[in-house]
């Protein structure tokens, strides 16, 4: 999620303030925050986190484990995260990947959905050279086999921006996976097509807490009910 480059996102960030709302905040974690003093930020009223496990299929976080298990022993409901690169093999492979090295859901009531980190390559061409009915295959690939392995639709993790370039603003995902928006503003802005409404909101790459900042839309009730299934 580091890697949200887009010029609008961009100037969102530096101008805009997020509106503070008494839903559960959150935030989401990688190597980049190796040392997280949970407690801290449980103190800080955070209630959920959601933490990169691997990318690709060559990586896997070095701080997982470690992040994962203080989650945890602070109380957070909490999940991991995959980012993806759909140009270096399926969907279905990457998600299979991703489920062998802390992907998982369980229904404990603590534990969030996997969600698929889908944005901007950071190596080369933003739509990893798919055209965009390839990449709302590949996406469906690795949802498919998600579900098949836990019963649970992915989270998608996305920019209205790159999904409506790099999917043709497909509608294709709305009935089932739910949608965690990066938008930097003070405001969410348009959706991606088919949702309604997003589950998560990163708002902010920065803040009072490690990593970036999130929202979830609802109540606390509704966020345990999310981790239940």
């Amino acid at each position: 999620m580091q890697y949200l480059t887009s010029l609008a996102l961009a100037l969102a960030v530096a101008n805009a303030t997020p509106v503070k709302r008494a839903d559960p905040q959150g935030i989401d974690v990688s190597d980049y925050q190796p040392d997280v003093d949970w407690t801290t930020v449980v103190n800080n009223g955070v209630s959920f986190a959601y933490i990169k496990a691997t990318e690709g299929t060559s990586y896997i976080s070095p701080s997982f484990s470690s992040q994962y298990t203080g989650a945890t022993n602070a109380g957070l409901i909490r999940g991991g995260y995959h980012f993806a690169h759909p140009d270096e093999s399926s969907g279905a492979t990457q998600a299979s990947y991703f489920l062998a090295n802390g992907g998982g859901w369980s229904a404990d009531g603590i534990t969030l959905p996997g969600a698929l980190d889908i944005e901007s390559n950071p190596d080369g061409a933003e739509c990893y050279g798919l055209t965009s009915s390839a990449m709302v295959s590949w996406i469906q690939s690795f949802s498919d086999a998600y579900e098949a392995a836990t019963g649970r639709y992915p989270v998608i993790y996305t920019t209205t921006d790159w999904w409506t370039i790099c999917t043709g603003n497909s509608a294709a995902f709305a009935s089932n996976n739910p949608l965690w928006i990066a938008s930097y503003s003070s405001t969410i802005g348009t959706l991606p097509a088919g949702w309604e409404y997003t589950s998560f909101w990163q708002y902010a790459d920065s803040g009072p807490n490690p990593g970036d900042q999130d929202l979830w839309n609802g109540d606390l009730a509704g966020l345990q009910s999310m981790a239940l299934g």
